[in-house]
């Protein structure tokens, strides 16, 4: 059973986990836009990707005989000067999000849910991946710069990313 601080705490990450999906959907559009159908296809992913993370904690909330309760998702920005600029706002947002999850982590070693700590753990293992992937592509924008070729070879390597379906979701509830 979930201490209510600890649900509550966790139904607010469903809500960090939907905004982020929305967020990424919104930098799709905006790539699509802009004719990057590469860079949309790897937003696009990103936003299945949030939809699952919100998914898996819905799941462990009903499975530890919680109450999930959605809120409300924000409004997400529109509009970016560059596909740099969008790439710089995923790799914040997601330090953000890394920041949340760790506040979590911290919530459930000071309430002693050792449960909730190691499901947390796969979500901290997938910020360094998601920060990491963000930072690469930064990188490989400050290389390219304004080079019309390398813009185009990168937004073709990202339309070449898979979704694959977040592990812990094989403990659907559903």
């Amino acid at each position: 059973m979930l201490k209510k601080e600890i649900e509550k705490a966790l139904n607010e990450q469903i809500n960090v986990e939907m905004w982020s999906a929305y967020l990424y959907l919104s930098m799709a559009a905006y790539c699509h836009s802009i004719r990057q159908t590469g860079m949309a296809r790897w937003f696009e992913v990103q936003f299945k990707e949030e939809q699952d993370h919100a998914k898996i904690l819905f799941n462990y909330i009903v499975r530890r005989n919680g109450r999930v309760l959605l809120e409300a998702v924000e409004a997400v920005p529109k509009e970016w000067k560059s596909v740099r600029e969008v790439f710089v706002n995923t790799l914040g947002h997601e330090r953000e999000v890394t920041e949340k999850i760790n506040t979590l982590v911290t919530l459930t070693k000071k309430n002693n849910d050792y449960a909730t700590e190691s499901m947390l753990q796969w979500f901290i293992d997938e910020q360094v991946e998601e920060e990491d992937e963000a930072r690469d592509i930064i990188d490989k924008l400050d290389m390219i710069k304004e080079n019309g070729f390398g813009l185009y070879m990168l937004d073709k390597e990202l339309g070449e990313r898979k979704y694959q379906q977040a592990g812990p979701l094989e403990q659907s509830v559903l």
